[in-house]
This record gives C-alpha cells, sequence and structure tokens, in this order.
C-alpha cells in the first residue's frame, strides 16, 4: 500500500512516536512525507520515506495530486488545530487542508487527523481489511487505459 503522511510543527513528535510504535507494520508499506516529517521519522525509525516538498512549499499538493492519480491508499494527517497558529486561515493553507481532505473523501482515501484514527487504520491495515483498496485502484486503472484508446 502507498501511504502518505503529513504532520504540522507542533505533531511532528506525535508523528514520530506513531512510526516508531508501529514501524513493523510501516515497514511493509510504501511510504511518502513531507521533507521535514519525512526526515523526522526516516531519522527515527530507519524506514525508507520518500521525501517531498515541505508543505508550505507544495509537499501537501502533491499528495493531493497523486490521490486525485489513484496512487496514495491512505493519508495519516496529523494537523495542528490550536485555534492561533502558523497555518492562518490568511495563509491559504486552510484551503489546501480542506481541499486534501475533500479529496479524500472523493476518492474514498482512508485518512486519519489524529492519533487515535491511525492506530486504528494501521491495525485494519495489518489484518487486511484494506485490500478493497486494491481491487479499486485496479477498477480505475482499467477504466483509464480504456479512455485512452478512445
Amino acid at each position: 500500500m502507498e501511504i502518505a503522511i503529513i504532520a504540522h510543527d507542533m505533531k511532528k513528535e506525535l508523528i514520530t512516536q506513531f512510526c516508531i510504535a508501529y514501524c513493523g507494520i510501516l515497514s511493509k508499506h510504501n511510504i511518502c512525507a513531507t521533507s521535514i516529517t519525512a526526515k523526522y521519522i526516516s531519522e527515527a525509525t530507519g524506514l525508507k520515506i520518500e521525501k517531498l516538498l515541505s508543505g508550505g512549499q507544495g509537499g501537501e499538493e502533491q499528495i493531493a495530486s497523486r490521490i486525485a492519480y489513484n496512487e496514495i491508499d491512505i493519508l495519516i494527517y496529523f494537523r495542528d488545530t490550536r485555534p492561533v497558529s502558523s497555518y492562518s486561515e490568511n495563509s491559504g493553507h486552510d484551503k489546501i487542508e480542506r481541499e486534501l481532505l475533500l479529496m479524500c473523501d472523493r476518492y474514498n482515501i482512508p485518512v486519519a487527523t489524529n492519533i487515535a484514527t491511525a492506530e486504528v487504520i494501521i491495525m485494519a491495515l495489518e489484518r487486511g481489511d484494506l485490500d478493497w483498496r486494491e481491487v479499486v485502484k485496479e477498477r480505475s486503472n482499467s477504466s483509464m487505459r480504456h479512455y485512452r484508446k478512445i
């Protein structure tokens, strides 16, 4: 499975601890993450992680694009939900965040925005409960091949 990880600054330690705890499960899958998050996780766990751009430089948009092309199966997105944060509505970050979550809804991507949901998704992944994503990808790829022929 393809797992994308994003963690805002105030959540980087938490996502790192999460990845340490579930390193055995995560190591069986392909992981991409925004730049600094990828650095923290890979240094702490030794996991091979594809580094994308930082969130502020387009990393979240890269993940959104991969979702649109059915290249992401799970999104783990630990957000800073404090009322006053560096990710203010004026920065446009809220719009990007809303669009990313909307895309997960639109394309049926399981998404975790907190550690409780992330643990449920990771345990479901380990049990094979998310194997339906492979069927969805196959159907999507088959449809895309059909439209390319037209």
